[in-house]
């Protein structure tokens, strides 16, 4: 049986019953509330159980800020967050919540049983970041990023879906300030969450996110301090640089949100244009970061953007006059005509490998490649074909499962472009960085695999320019 249907025992003196679900075990304790596991035998489904803890009940304050993070939740309603499905007060008047349970564990369980790959914890910051962001867009501070609150789900697909936890500590951005306890967790705590009267805004999430991705990513240095850090083999290079701007010790140092976080990471392993990186020897190590350490940095507010392509936009270059130019990946396995004025750049996906090992083929296709991903001004396109994503989903689920919180989708819609079905979601009216991001998937003949396009189209060009670009993307095996 999966996790979902188990029915794990019911732990000795966890309480029979909560409303209707049976109590099954305690999941976890924290300072503010305990959680336990619950059954509803009508549904056949586990719940999880949020109930204040009997030392904070009669804190008017605590109990009002449980609340608050129900409340948020219920409003939010998003899969990257931890859904809440009820509330209620138990017979001594403590509330609870009752939320959806993330059989999959937290990534403190899977930090404690050891480092995971460099590819997996720099996908899985990305998808913590997307999920931070969510909070963000809509005002909302966390002041809580730890891997105890970073949790893993089952989809009925059975892929797995990252999701954010614990708002206790979170409050709206208008209230922010002012507190007169100590909100956060020491060593992911951003510096001015320790000043009573400071300001505490979104650039302290974006502090957490950093620390996050220090021990995703990185190794402590013997005898430093616990926040300098080296990253490990195979981590791109400029990743220590995102790290550093997030964990900068002034605030107006880091990035402005979660979003420009979540690009500026995306930018870092962006493949360059010209040949592969040459590969590390063996005991080589990456460079070492110091995440407390202050850096004066200016800093764009990006959109949050996908695993290596940004936001899109830019000058008005056309198909209409386009040359016969073709760029090819060096596997020769994706072909793209350029247009006008186009060239390429890039020698694979980056985070994503095939049952090889190496990279996916994937390629950038720009006026400029080098700058459309940081430029408002330019447009451009990632192009990326893999065997791997071709049996895990669908190109719906693939484009439609990229949201852009910042942005207004537009209804997604279908188009045969070459020898290629493909599902475009569009995004326009983006408030930070480039105003149109466009989506693309299908599935690449004689199984090519899921093809992957993300569209900086020329600013006025419409629908028509992403169509003539996807008809000339072609991809084998």
């Amino acid at each position: 049986m999966t996790a979902m249907n188990a029915r794990p025992g019911r732990a000795g003196g966890a309480p029979a019953q909560i409303a209707s679900y049976r109590i099954e075990r305690l999941l976890g304790v924290g300072s503010f509330a305990t959680v336990w596991l619950g059954y509803d035998a009508s549904l056949d489904a586990y719940v999880a159980i949020k109930v204040l803890a009997e030392n904070w009940s009669h804190d008017l304050r605590v109990r009002e800020r449980f609340r608050d993070e129900a409340r948020m939740l219920w409003r939010l309603d998003h899969e990257r967050l931890v859904r809440v499905h009820g509330v209620g007060e138990l017979d001594d008047g403590r509330p609870y919540a009752v939320m959806a349970w993330a059989d999959r564990g937290s990534l403190r369980d899977r930090l404690a049983a050891g480092a995971l790959p460099v590819e997996q914890g720099l996908a899985l910051l990305r998808e913590i970041a997307a999920g931070v962001a969510i909070l963000h867009t809509s005002a909302i501070v966390h002041r809580d990023l730890t891997p105890g609150n970073v949790l893993f789900r089952s989809r009925p697909d059975g892929a797995e879906q990252v999701v954010i936890a614990d708002l206790g500590l979170a409050k709206a951005l208008a209230a922010a300030s002012g507190l007169t306890a100590r909100a956060g967790t020491p060593g992911y705590m951003a510096p001015e969450q320790d000043d009573p009267l400071a300001v505490v805004d979104t650039r302290a999430d974006v502090y957490g996110l950093g620390r996050l991705g220090s021990e995703l990513l990185g190794t402590p240095v013997q005898g430093r301090p616990a926040t300098e850090v080296r990253l490990r083999l195979g981590v791109p290079p400029k990743v220590a640089e995102v790290l550093r701007t997030a964990t900068a010790n002034r605030p107006a140092d880091r990035y402005p949100d979660a979003a420009a976080f979540a690009a500026a990471l995306d930018q870092a392993v962006l493949p360059a244009s010209g040949p592969p990186p040459l590969r590390p020897q063996p005991g080589a190590a990456g460079p070492a970061i110091r995440t407390a350490a202050p850096r004066r940095r200016t800093v764009v507010a990006l959109a949050a953007v996908l695993a290596v392509a940004a936001a899109v936009g830019g000058a008005a270059w056309g198909l209409s006059q386009r040359g016969p130019a073709t760029a090819e990946d060096p596997s020769g396995r994706i072909t793209v005509t350029l247009p006008d004025g186009w060239r390429s750049a890039g020698s694979g996906w980056a985070g994503r490998r095939g049952a090889d090992g190496n990279l996916e083929p994937a390629l950038v296709v720009s006026p400029d490649p080098d700058r459309w991903a940081s430029d408002p001004a330019v447009p451009g396109a990632f192009v990326g074909v893999s065997a791997a994503l071709g049996g895990q989903t669908t190109p719906a689920e693939f484009a439609a499962g990229h949201p852009h919180a910042e942005c207004t989708a537009s209804p997604v819609r279908t188009t045969r472009q070459g020898s290629i079905d493909w599902v475009v979601a569009e995004f326009t009216g983006c408030t930070h960085g480039k105003p149109v991001i466009v989506e693309a998937a299908g599935v690449g003949p004689d199984g090519a695999g899921l093809v992957y396009v993300q569209t900086a189209p020329p600013a006025g060009s419409g629908p028509s320019f992403v169509d003539s670009l996807l008809a000339g993307v072609r991809v084998r095996r």
